[in-house]
């Protein structure tokens, strides 16, 4: 058991391949869905560029300047497979600077799905594979093993607990969601409810989304949010619990947030305002979970997520789009697989990331307005459009084999 008061930090790390505009037309003529087409919304490079310039290179930069001043300074990182290809494709010197991270010692990376996809609810085989390319991956690359599992968006049930456990990991990530946690605090280690020696994070997604949603918004009755006042709600909120649990995606820093609403100062001065007291550390996820032993159990018999107002899996198959996007993506997989056709293989992997299926949500209100933020179409129908018609090439290069 540690006595001192932690933050865990974990930023999530992701782009998606996304779709151009694919015609109908396109269907059994062209292939090439992912290419950067002439619509800036959907360049994958020059998104990632974008990216880099305003949030990965300046995070990396701030962060290795941080992990040299304060000894104590430590994060935890998950990284899609996707992400990674574009830094190799687009910009080397994003990976190699998440590389100079990871070499301190101190910046701990987490087991996901490769492909930032939902397989673990519609193929348990296909999550498999993902989990252990992505592993692969991270293991050529970093040098490093990973022993937490990070679902794609925090998409968590008991079963996937008991299959970490199973599988040998020390931890899994997951939302700290209200009707979950009842009268209890996220700022505690737990056990999965059928598992035994698992450990269970949960996010605080009040502070945590305080700096990824509200901190620019000046409706807010907190804002602004200075680095004193963010301590201060940090340490009332530990009073009488160990860990606080940040948990948050990377491109809070500079691309959700962006630079001139002061994000990065903040950041820096807050963690400076934490590390200032003795009792105060920073945890990796590993290191957490070895501090302090779970203090009861925590059941979630069905999924839920860190996204939307409802914490659940219907950001992603919550309407008829989706539904049926999803049908066909997984109904293709025993083919696919046993064509042994890497391009296919990998093209259809591409398209089981999530953000696609986002990209088609219908909702309104608030989770409309985030939806359509991230969206590179004009509604859920493109998206939806679009990405069939890739299905429908998929299956006529499928078909092409078959007669072949």
């Amino acid at each position: 058991m540690n006595d001192r008061r932690g933050i865990t930090l974990y930023l999530h790390v992701h782009q998606p391949w996304r779709l151009r505009q694919y015609s109908v037309f396109d269907t059994a003529q062209r292939h090439d869905y992912f290419s950067d087409g002439h619509n800036p919304a959907q360049n994958n490079q020059q998104i990632f560029h974008k990216i880099a310039r305003k949030s990965s290179l300046p995070m990396n930069a701030l962060l290795q300047k941080m992990l040299r001043k304060y000894p104590d300074f430590k994060l935890s990182l998950s990284i899609s497979g996707t992400f990674l290809e574009q830094a190799q494709q687009f910009n080397p010197e994003v990976l190699e600077s998440f590389k100079r991270l990871v070499a301190t010692g101190r910046v701990e990376i987490l087991s996901s799905p490769y492909h930032h996809s939902l397989a673990f609810f519609y193929s348990l085989q296909e999550f498999e594979t993902q989990i252990e390319l992505h592993r692969q991956a991270i293991r050529r690359i970093f040098g490093v093993e990973t022993r937490v599992l990070a679902n794609t968006e925090l998409a968590y049930n008991d079963q996937l607990a008991k299959w970490a456990e199973n599988h040998d990991f020390s931890g899994v990530l997951a939302e700290g969601w209200d009707p979950i946690l009842d009268w209890r605090s996220p700022n505690y280690v737990y056990r999965p409810s059928g598992t035994e020696k698992i450990g269970l994070l949960l996010k605080n997604y009040r502070l945590s989304d305080d700096l990824a949603f509200r901190f620019s918004n000046r409706n807010w009755n907190g804002w602004p949010l200075t680095a004193e006042k963010f301590n201060a709600w940090a340490m009332d909120s530990l009073q009488h619990a160990p860990l606080l649990n940040l948990f948050m995606d990377y491109e809070t820093f500079g691309e959700h947030q962006w630079s001139e609403t002061g994000i990065f100062d903040f950041f820096e001065s807050f963690v400076g305002c934490w590390l200032n007291n003795p009792d105060n550390t920073f945890y990796t996820v590993s290191e957490a979970l070895s501090a302090q032993r779970p203090v009861g159990e925590i059941s979630m018999p069905s999924p839920v997520t860190w996204a939307d107002s409802e914490r659940d899996l219907t950001a992603w198959n919550g309407n008829d789009l989706q539904s049926e996007a999803l049908r066909y993506l997984y109904d293709l997989e025993s083919s696919i697989l046993s064509s042994g056709d890497e391009s296919l293989i990998s093209d259809w992997r591409r398209l089981q990331t999530s953000d696609h299926l986002y990209y088609m949500c219908t909702k309104w209100f608030t989770d409309g307005d985030v939806h359509a933020y991230f969206s590179p179409y004009d509604s859920p129908y493109d998206a939806f459009l679009y990405y069939m018609n890739a299905i429908r090439d998929v299956r006529w290069r499928l078909s092409q084999q078959i007669q072949a």
